[in-house]
C-alpha cells in the first residue's frame, strides 16, 4: 500500500496522481524540438537556419547603472521617452561550418513599430554580421560575456516609452535559409 507522509492511503495517492499529472502538462508545453517551430517565448531554444539560438534575458538597461555601464559603453545620453533594451542570447552553430549572424534583428511592438539594433562597442555586444565559427558558439567560451552574469552576447536597442506600452515586444530573427524566427521577450 501506498502511504504518504502521514496521509491516508487514498489522499496519498490521489496527491501523487495529480502532481505527475500536473508535470506531465507542464512538459508537454515545453519545446523539445526546436527545429519544429519558427516562435517562441524568451529561454526557449529555436533553430533558424543552421544556427540554434536562446535568449536568456531581455531588460531595460540604465545608463546610471554601475552593472549596466559596461552593457552600455560608448552610447550616448537618451531623449526623453527613449529605453535602451539589451537581449542577451546564445548562438550555437550546429554545423561543421562557419555561419554568417544575423545584421538586422528587429525588434516589434504589438503596434507595428519597429527597433532596429543600435552599434555597441561593449564587451558583451554580439557582432552583428558576424561570423559563429563550424560547431561553435556565441558568446565565445571564456569570453567577457560567456563570463559575464548572463552569460550572453547582447543585441542593444533603443526604443520608445510607447513600445513599453505596447507589448509583448517580439525579437525577429533573420534568416538567409528559410524562415526567420520569432522570440516573445518577457518584458
Amino acid at each position: 500500500m501506498l502511504r504518504v507522509a502521514g496521509l491516508p492511503t487514498r489522499l496519498g495517492a490521489a496527491l501523487m496522481l495529480s502532481a505527475a499529472l500536473g508535470a506531465g502538462l507542464l512538459l508537454s508545453g515545453c519545446n523539445t524540438n526546436p527545429e519544429d517551430t519558427t516562435s517562441v517565448a524568451e529561454g526557449e531554444a529555436m533553430k533558424v537556419g543552421e544556427l540554434l539560438y536562446n535568449v536568456q534575458i531581455t531588460r531595460y538597461l540604465n545608463p546610471s547603472d554601475p552593472e549596466d555601464k559596461a552593457y552600455l559603453t560608448g552610447q550616448p545620453a537618451l531623449s526623453p521617452n527613449q529605453y535602451y533594451l539589451g537581449v542577451f542570447m546564445q548562438i550555437q552553430n550546429e554545423s561543421g561550418s562557419a555561419q554568417p549572424v544575423p545584421a538586422r534583428f528587429t525588434v516589434t511592438d504589438t503596434e507595428g513599430h519597429k527597433f532596429k539594433p543600435i552599434q555597441s562597442h561593449s564587451l558583451f555586444a554580439l557582432k552583428l554580421g558576424g561570423n559563429v565559427a563550424g560547431d561553435g558558439a556565441l558568446p565565445v567560451p571564456e569570453s567577457t560575456a560567456a563570463d559575464g552574469p548572463i552569460q550572453g552576447s547582447m543585441v542593444l536597442f533603443r526604443i520608445t516609452g510607447s513600445a513599453i506600452e505596447a507589448r509583448p515586444l517580439t525579437l525577429d530573427i533573420p534568416s538567409t535559409t528559410g524562415s526567420a524566427g520569432h522570440v516573445e521577450l518577457d518584458i
